[in-house]
Protein backbone atom coordinates (compact mmCIF):
# COMPACT_ATOMS: atom_id res chain seq x y z
CA UNK A 1 0.00 0.00 0.00
CA UNK A 2 1.07 3.28 -0.86
CA UNK A 3 2.75 5.97 1.73
CA UNK A 4 -0.19 6.98 3.78
CA UNK A 5 0.87 10.88 3.78
CA UNK A 6 -0.58 13.15 1.42
CA UNK A 7 2.59 13.02 -1.46
CA UNK A 8 3.58 16.56 -2.91
CA UNK A 9 4.66 14.84 -6.40
CA UNK A 10 3.25 13.56 -9.64
CA UNK A 11 5.73 10.89 -9.34
CA UNK A 12 4.74 9.83 -6.54
CA UNK A 13 0.92 9.70 -8.19
CA UNK A 14 1.73 7.65 -10.74
CA UNK A 15 0.62 3.95 -11.15
CA UNK A 16 3.22 1.75 -9.96
CA UNK A 17 3.96 0.48 -12.68
CA UNK A 18 3.85 3.72 -15.15
CA UNK A 19 6.85 3.04 -17.29
CA UNK A 20 5.08 0.48 -18.80
CA UNK A 21 1.69 2.17 -18.85
CA UNK A 22 0.24 4.55 -21.81
CA UNK A 23 -1.12 7.38 -20.22
CA UNK A 24 -3.25 10.27 -21.86
CA UNK A 25 -3.55 13.62 -20.37
CA UNK A 26 -3.44 16.91 -20.65
CA UNK A 27 -0.89 20.50 -19.82
CA UNK A 28 -1.20 24.01 -18.78
CA UNK A 29 1.59 25.17 -20.81
CA UNK A 30 2.75 29.24 -22.03
CA UNK A 31 0.82 28.23 -24.75
CA UNK A 32 -2.45 26.86 -23.80
CA UNK A 33 -3.86 23.74 -22.64
CA UNK A 34 -2.08 21.12 -24.56
CA UNK A 35 -2.95 17.05 -25.05
CA UNK A 36 0.13 14.68 -23.66
CA UNK A 37 0.71 11.08 -23.97
CA UNK A 38 3.37 9.58 -21.30
CA UNK A 39 4.64 6.81 -23.33
CA UNK A 40 7.63 4.30 -22.42
CA UNK A 41 8.51 6.63 -19.22
CA UNK A 42 8.64 10.26 -21.55
CA UNK A 43 6.23 12.59 -21.58
CA UNK A 44 5.49 13.68 -25.39
CA UNK A 45 3.12 16.74 -26.89
CA UNK A 46 0.71 15.23 -29.01
CA UNK A 47 -0.92 18.93 -29.86
CA UNK A 48 -0.42 18.94 -33.45
CA UNK A 49 -1.46 14.86 -33.62
CA UNK A 50 -4.42 15.31 -32.55
CA UNK A 51 -5.06 19.13 -30.72
CA UNK A 52 -7.60 17.77 -28.31
CA UNK A 53 -7.62 14.25 -26.04
CA UNK A 54 -11.35 14.09 -27.54
CA UNK A 55 -9.94 13.57 -30.95
CA UNK A 56 -7.23 11.79 -30.12
CA UNK A 57 -9.48 9.11 -28.50
CA UNK A 58 -11.62 9.35 -31.80
CA UNK A 59 -8.87 8.75 -34.05
CA UNK A 60 -6.45 6.26 -34.49
CA UNK A 61 -3.26 7.20 -33.43
CA UNK A 62 -1.63 5.16 -31.04
CA UNK A 63 1.29 4.77 -33.31
CA UNK A 64 1.97 8.65 -33.77
CA UNK A 65 3.35 9.56 -30.55
CA UNK A 66 3.98 13.64 -30.89
CA UNK A 67 7.14 15.41 -29.96
CA UNK A 68 9.36 14.05 -27.15
CA UNK A 69 9.87 16.49 -24.38
CA UNK A 70 11.76 14.18 -22.30
CA UNK A 71 11.61 11.91 -19.42
CA UNK A 72 8.76 12.66 -16.83
CA UNK A 73 10.57 12.74 -14.11
CA UNK A 74 12.02 15.78 -15.56
CA UNK A 75 9.44 17.82 -15.32
CA UNK A 76 8.44 19.60 -12.09
CA UNK A 77 4.98 18.96 -11.10
CA UNK A 78 3.25 19.77 -7.82
CA UNK A 79 0.07 20.71 -6.19
CA UNK A 80 -1.33 24.36 -6.13
CA UNK A 81 -1.28 24.55 -2.51
CA UNK A 82 2.10 23.77 -2.10
CA UNK A 83 4.72 26.58 -1.88
CA UNK A 84 6.71 28.31 -4.95
CA UNK A 85 5.48 27.71 -8.63
CA UNK A 86 6.21 24.39 -10.34
CA UNK A 87 6.66 24.32 -13.69
CA UNK A 88 4.10 22.57 -14.92
CA UNK A 89 0.07 22.41 -14.03
CA UNK A 90 -1.29 18.83 -14.77
CA UNK A 91 -5.54 19.76 -15.94
CA UNK A 92 -8.01 17.15 -15.72
CA UNK A 93 -7.00 14.77 -18.67
CA UNK A 94 -10.06 15.08 -20.50
CA UNK A 95 -11.60 18.16 -22.30
CA UNK A 96 -14.32 17.67 -24.94
CA UNK A 97 -16.29 14.76 -23.79
CA UNK A 98 -19.76 14.97 -21.77
CA UNK A 99 -19.21 14.01 -17.92
CA UNK A 100 -21.61 11.60 -17.28
CA UNK A 101 -22.05 9.60 -13.73
CA UNK A 102 -23.75 6.89 -12.70
CA UNK A 103 -25.33 6.04 -8.81
CA UNK A 104 -25.93 3.78 -6.85
CA UNK A 105 -24.36 1.15 -8.33
CA UNK A 106 -22.90 -0.44 -4.80
CA UNK A 107 -25.23 -1.82 -1.99
CA UNK A 108 -24.03 0.33 0.53
CA UNK A 109 -24.67 3.54 -1.53
CA UNK A 110 -27.97 2.71 -2.29
CA UNK A 111 -28.50 2.38 1.58
CA UNK A 112 -27.01 5.43 2.21
CA UNK A 113 -29.18 7.16 -0.74
CA UNK A 114 -32.25 5.87 1.05
CA UNK A 115 -30.86 6.78 4.71
CA UNK A 116 -30.59 10.46 2.86
CA UNK A 117 -33.90 10.57 1.63
CA UNK A 118 -35.21 9.64 5.35
CA UNK A 119 -32.94 12.38 7.05
CA UNK A 120 -34.34 14.91 5.06
CA UNK A 121 -30.62 16.03 4.50
CA UNK A 122 -30.02 16.12 8.60
CA UNK A 123 -26.82 14.30 9.50
CA UNK A 124 -27.65 13.81 13.15
CA UNK A 125 -30.69 11.59 12.06
CA UNK A 126 -28.67 9.43 9.73
CA UNK A 127 -26.68 6.90 12.30
CA UNK A 128 -30.71 5.94 13.71
CA UNK A 129 -31.58 5.33 10.24
CA UNK A 130 -29.08 3.54 9.11
CA UNK A 131 -28.96 0.95 11.90
CA UNK A 132 -32.90 0.26 11.08
CA UNK A 133 -32.24 -0.54 7.22
CA UNK A 134 -28.57 -2.06 7.15
CA UNK A 135 -28.95 -5.59 8.24
CA UNK A 136 -32.66 -5.84 6.48
CA UNK A 137 -31.73 -4.29 2.98
CA UNK A 138 -28.05 -4.62 2.73
CA UNK A 139 -27.83 -8.17 2.58
CA UNK A 140 -30.69 -8.57 0.30
CA UNK A 141 -29.28 -5.74 -2.27
CA UNK A 142 -25.87 -8.04 -2.65
CA UNK A 143 -27.26 -10.50 -3.83
CA UNK A 144 -29.57 -9.64 -6.29
CA UNK A 145 -28.87 -8.68 -9.65
CA UNK A 146 -30.50 -5.55 -10.68
CA UNK A 147 -33.77 -6.22 -12.91
CA UNK A 148 -33.62 -9.61 -12.64
CA UNK A 149 -36.66 -11.64 -11.25
CA UNK A 150 -35.52 -12.00 -7.67
CA UNK A 151 -35.28 -7.87 -7.78
CA UNK A 152 -38.22 -7.89 -8.71
CA UNK A 153 -39.41 -10.04 -5.90
CA UNK A 154 -37.58 -7.77 -3.24
CA UNK A 155 -39.08 -4.67 -4.64
CA UNK A 156 -42.52 -5.63 -4.30
CA UNK A 157 -41.37 -6.82 -0.50
CA UNK A 158 -40.20 -3.76 0.10
CA UNK A 159 -42.61 -2.20 -0.91
CA UNK A 160 -44.75 -4.26 1.52
CA UNK A 161 -42.38 -3.41 4.74
CA UNK A 162 -42.97 0.20 3.93
CA UNK A 163 -38.95 0.60 2.89
CA UNK A 164 -38.97 1.39 -0.91
CA UNK A 165 -37.34 4.29 -2.26
CA UNK A 166 -36.70 5.86 -5.41
CA UNK A 167 -32.56 5.16 -4.95
CA UNK A 168 -33.39 1.14 -4.45
CA UNK A 169 -35.63 1.82 -7.97
CA UNK A 170 -32.31 2.26 -9.41
CA UNK A 171 -29.93 -0.06 -7.13
CA UNK A 172 -31.94 -3.55 -8.02
CA UNK A 173 -34.54 -2.26 -11.32
CA UNK A 174 -33.67 -2.50 -15.01
CA UNK A 175 -32.51 1.10 -15.54
CA UNK A 176 -29.09 2.55 -14.34
CA UNK A 177 -29.43 5.76 -12.96
CA UNK A 178 -26.91 7.81 -15.46
CA UNK A 179 -26.68 11.40 -15.19
CA UNK A 180 -24.73 14.57 -16.26
CA UNK A 181 -22.17 15.73 -13.67
CA UNK A 182 -20.58 18.79 -14.84
CA UNK A 183 -20.30 20.76 -18.03
CA UNK A 184 -17.60 19.82 -20.82
CA UNK A 185 -14.07 21.64 -19.72
CA UNK A 186 -15.14 21.74 -16.10
CA UNK A 187 -13.56 19.14 -14.14
CA UNK A 188 -10.43 20.15 -12.11
CA UNK A 189 -6.77 17.59 -12.55
CA UNK A 190 -4.38 15.97 -9.71
CA UNK A 191 -3.02 18.72 -7.51
CA UNK A 192 -5.99 21.33 -7.79
CA UNK A 193 -8.41 22.34 -5.60
CA UNK A 194 -11.99 20.25 -5.26
CA UNK A 195 -14.96 22.85 -3.83
CA UNK A 196 -17.99 22.21 -1.90
CA UNK A 197 -20.51 24.78 -0.99
CA UNK A 198 -19.92 27.10 1.89
CA UNK A 199 -23.58 26.80 2.39
CA UNK A 200 -23.16 23.23 3.06
CA UNK A 201 -23.44 21.28 6.05
CA UNK A 202 -22.92 17.51 5.25
CA UNK A 203 -21.27 16.51 2.20
CA UNK A 204 -18.27 13.91 1.07
CA UNK A 205 -16.20 12.93 -1.55
CA UNK A 206 -16.88 9.97 -3.65
CA UNK A 207 -14.04 8.33 -5.12
CA UNK A 208 -14.83 6.49 -8.18
CA UNK A 209 -13.16 5.03 -11.07
CA UNK A 210 -14.27 6.83 -14.25
CA UNK A 211 -14.59 4.82 -17.95
CA UNK A 212 -13.66 6.67 -20.70
CA UNK A 213 -15.19 6.19 -23.75
CA UNK A 214 -14.87 7.38 -27.51
CA UNK A 215 -17.73 8.38 -29.77
CA UNK A 216 -18.68 5.27 -30.60
CA UNK A 217 -19.25 4.15 -27.07
CA UNK A 218 -16.28 2.39 -26.93
CA UNK A 219 -14.14 2.53 -23.81
CA UNK A 220 -10.52 2.80 -24.36
CA UNK A 221 -9.35 3.56 -20.94
CA UNK A 222 -9.72 4.74 -17.47
CA UNK A 223 -9.01 7.13 -14.89
CA UNK A 224 -9.46 8.21 -11.23
CA UNK A 225 -12.47 10.76 -10.26
CA UNK A 226 -13.96 12.34 -7.43
CA UNK A 227 -17.61 12.94 -8.05
CA UNK A 228 -17.91 15.38 -4.87
CA UNK A 229 -21.69 15.24 -3.27
CA UNK A 230 -23.63 17.55 -0.92
CA UNK A 231 -25.44 15.28 1.03
CA UNK A 232 -27.66 17.61 2.82
CA UNK A 233 -28.94 19.22 -0.69
CA UNK A 234 -29.40 15.87 -2.23
CA UNK A 235 -31.02 14.28 0.98
CA UNK A 236 -33.79 17.16 1.30
CA UNK A 237 -34.99 16.48 -2.56
CA UNK A 238 -33.57 14.29 -5.21
CA UNK A 239 -34.58 16.97 -7.56
CA UNK A 240 -31.51 19.36 -5.94
CA UNK A 241 -29.29 16.72 -7.86
CA UNK A 242 -27.76 19.30 -9.98
CA UNK A 243 -27.25 21.49 -7.12
CA UNK A 244 -25.84 19.11 -5.09
CA UNK A 245 -23.44 17.44 -7.70
CA UNK A 246 -22.53 20.42 -10.30
CA UNK A 247 -20.95 23.20 -8.47
CA UNK A 248 -17.66 25.01 -9.08
CA UNK A 249 -14.73 23.18 -8.96
CA UNK A 250 -16.84 19.88 -7.67
CA UNK A 251 -15.63 16.95 -10.13
CA UNK A 252 -11.74 16.21 -10.03
CA UNK A 253 -10.30 13.47 -12.68
CA UNK A 254 -6.82 12.67 -13.31
CA UNK A 255 -3.74 12.20 -13.20
CA UNK A 256 -4.24 10.78 -16.06
CA UNK A 257 -6.02 8.22 -18.49
CA UNK A 258 -4.65 4.99 -18.47
CA UNK A 259 -5.36 3.60 -21.97
CA UNK A 260 -6.06 -0.06 -22.58
CA UNK A 261 -3.49 -1.92 -23.68
CA UNK A 262 -1.29 -5.33 -23.40
CA UNK A 263 -0.51 -4.35 -19.39
CA UNK A 264 -4.22 -2.58 -18.32
CA UNK A 265 -7.88 -4.08 -20.03
CA UNK A 266 -11.41 -3.39 -18.83
CA UNK A 267 -10.53 -6.84 -16.34
CA UNK A 268 -8.19 -4.72 -14.25
CA UNK A 269 -11.05 -2.27 -14.04
CA UNK A 270 -13.47 -4.83 -12.85
CA UNK A 271 -10.95 -6.30 -10.13
CA UNK A 272 -9.48 -2.83 -9.01
CA UNK A 273 -9.48 -2.01 -6.02
CA UNK A 274 -10.23 2.34 -4.81
CA UNK A 275 -8.78 3.80 -1.84
CA UNK A 276 -9.76 6.52 -0.23
CA UNK A 277 -7.66 8.87 2.05
CA UNK A 278 -8.79 12.05 4.21
CA UNK A 279 -6.29 14.49 5.84
CA UNK A 280 -7.77 17.10 7.85
CA UNK A 281 -5.36 20.12 9.15
CA UNK A 282 -7.72 19.12 12.51
CA UNK A 283 -5.72 15.97 12.23
CA UNK A 284 -8.54 14.24 11.67
CA UNK A 285 -7.64 11.24 9.88
CA UNK A 286 -10.40 8.94 7.78
CA UNK A 287 -9.31 5.95 5.58
CA UNK A 288 -11.21 3.45 3.38
CA UNK A 289 -11.02 1.06 0.59
CA UNK A 290 -13.80 -0.83 -1.77
CA UNK A 291 -13.60 -3.07 -4.67
CA UNK A 292 -15.10 -2.53 -8.12
CA UNK A 293 -15.66 -6.49 -7.69
CA UNK A 294 -18.83 -5.61 -5.35
CA UNK A 295 -20.37 -3.03 -7.96
CA UNK A 296 -24.02 -4.56 -9.14
CA UNK A 297 -23.61 -3.35 -12.60
CA UNK A 298 -20.85 -4.72 -15.08
CA UNK A 299 -19.18 -0.72 -16.47
CA UNK A 300 -19.97 -2.56 -20.02
CA UNK A 301 -23.83 -2.66 -18.72
CA UNK A 302 -23.43 1.48 -17.40
CA UNK A 303 -21.53 2.39 -20.66
CA UNK A 304 -24.38 0.64 -22.89
CA UNK A 305 -27.38 2.59 -20.99
CA UNK A 306 -25.27 6.00 -21.51
CA UNK A 307 -24.82 5.51 -25.08
CA UNK A 308 -27.03 4.24 -27.70
CA UNK A 309 -30.03 5.06 -29.84
CA UNK A 310 -31.15 7.74 -27.94
CA UNK A 311 -28.33 9.37 -26.66
CA UNK A 312 -24.93 10.37 -29.01
CA UNK A 313 -21.89 11.66 -27.71
CA UNK A 314 -19.81 12.52 -30.56
CA UNK A 315 -16.94 13.79 -28.73
CA UNK A 316 -16.57 11.25 -26.27
CA UNK A 317 -18.15 10.72 -22.94
CA UNK A 318 -16.12 9.27 -19.48
CA UNK A 319 -18.79 7.56 -16.99
CA UNK A 320 -18.10 8.05 -13.11
CA UNK A 321 -19.57 4.58 -11.96
CA UNK A 322 -20.38 5.21 -9.17
CA UNK A 323 -19.04 4.34 -5.38
CA UNK A 324 -19.44 2.25 -2.16
CA UNK A 325 -18.04 4.77 -0.03
CA UNK A 326 -20.37 7.35 2.13
CA UNK A 327 -18.15 7.95 5.17
CA UNK A 328 -20.16 8.09 8.23
CA UNK A 329 -17.56 8.48 10.87
CA UNK A 330 -17.84 10.67 13.56
CA UNK A 331 -15.80 14.14 12.71
CA UNK A 332 -17.04 16.64 15.43
CA UNK A 333 -19.03 14.94 17.88
CA UNK A 334 -20.90 11.59 18.85
CA UNK A 335 -23.88 11.32 16.13
CA UNK A 336 -22.90 14.18 13.79
CA UNK A 337 -21.33 11.77 11.08
CA UNK A 338 -18.50 13.21 9.10
CA UNK A 339 -18.21 16.40 6.75
CA UNK A 340 -15.49 17.61 4.33
CA UNK A 341 -14.03 21.09 5.91
CA UNK A 342 -12.04 23.35 4.54
CA UNK A 343 -8.05 22.05 4.12
CA UNK A 344 -8.87 18.52 3.77
CA UNK A 345 -6.11 16.49 1.42
CA UNK A 346 -8.39 13.96 -0.08
CA UNK A 347 -6.29 10.96 -2.14
CA UNK A 348 -8.50 8.82 -4.17
CA UNK A 349 -5.97 5.80 -5.39
CA UNK A 350 -5.89 2.70 -7.20
CA UNK A 351 -2.64 0.54 -8.16
CA UNK A 352 -2.75 0.71 -11.36
CA UNK A 353 -4.29 4.25 -11.74
CA UNK A 354 -1.97 5.98 -9.48
CA UNK A 355 -3.27 8.43 -6.81
CA UNK A 356 -5.92 11.58 -7.63
CA UNK A 357 -5.16 14.27 -4.67
CA UNK A 358 -7.02 17.29 -3.91
CA UNK A 359 -7.48 19.42 -1.15
CA UNK A 360 -11.13 21.06 -0.42
CA UNK A 361 -12.30 24.58 -0.80
CA UNK A 362 -14.98 26.65 -0.75
CA UNK A 363 -16.98 26.63 -4.21
CA UNK A 364 -16.77 30.86 -4.03
CA UNK A 365 -13.30 30.28 -3.48
CA UNK A 366 -11.54 28.01 -5.80
CA UNK A 367 -10.28 29.60 -9.08
CA UNK A 368 -13.33 30.38 -11.10
CA UNK A 369 -14.76 28.16 -14.28
CA UNK A 370 -13.48 30.81 -17.09
CA UNK A 371 -11.84 28.63 -20.06
CA UNK A 372 -14.76 27.16 -22.05
CA UNK A 373 -15.57 25.62 -25.07
CA UNK A 374 -15.32 29.20 -27.78
CA UNK A 375 -12.26 29.57 -25.72
CA UNK A 376 -10.66 26.66 -26.62
CA UNK A 377 -11.63 26.73 -29.91
CA UNK A 378 -9.93 30.34 -30.27
CA UNK A 379 -6.36 28.90 -28.57
CA UNK A 380 -6.33 26.04 -30.66
CA UNK A 381 -7.02 28.32 -33.77
CA UNK A 382 -4.11 30.57 -32.64
CA UNK A 383 -1.83 27.77 -32.19
CA UNK A 384 -2.48 26.99 -35.75
CA UNK A 385 -3.99 23.48 -34.70
CA UNK A 386 -6.97 23.73 -36.15
CA UNK A 387 -5.40 25.14 -39.48
CA UNK A 388 -3.77 21.83 -39.66
CA UNK A 389 -6.97 19.82 -39.77
CA UNK A 390 -5.57 16.67 -37.51
CA UNK A 391 -7.82 14.29 -39.23
CA UNK A 392 -9.85 11.71 -37.04
CA UNK A 393 -9.42 8.41 -38.71
CA UNK A 394 -12.58 6.14 -38.58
Amino acid sequence: MRDQTPSHSLLDALPSDWREATLLGRLLTHDGPTPVLVSGGRLRDISRVAPTVSQFLNGNFRGELGIDLGPLEAFDFAPAWTEGEAECKLLSPIDLQCIKAAGVTFAVSAIERVIEERARGEASKAESIRAALRERVGADLRSVKPGSPEAMKLKEALIADGLWSQYLEVAIGPDAEVFTKAPILSSVGWGDYIGVRSDSVWNNPEPEIVLVCNGKGEPVGAALGNDVNLRCFEGRSALLLGKAKDNNASCALGPFIRLFDESFTLDDVRQAVVRLEIHGEDQFRLEGQSSMREISRDPLDLAGQTIGKHHQYPDGFVLFMGTMFAPTEDRDGSGKGFTHKVGDVVRVSSEKLGVLENKVTHCDQASPWQFGVGDLISNLAGRGLLAAKAEVRK
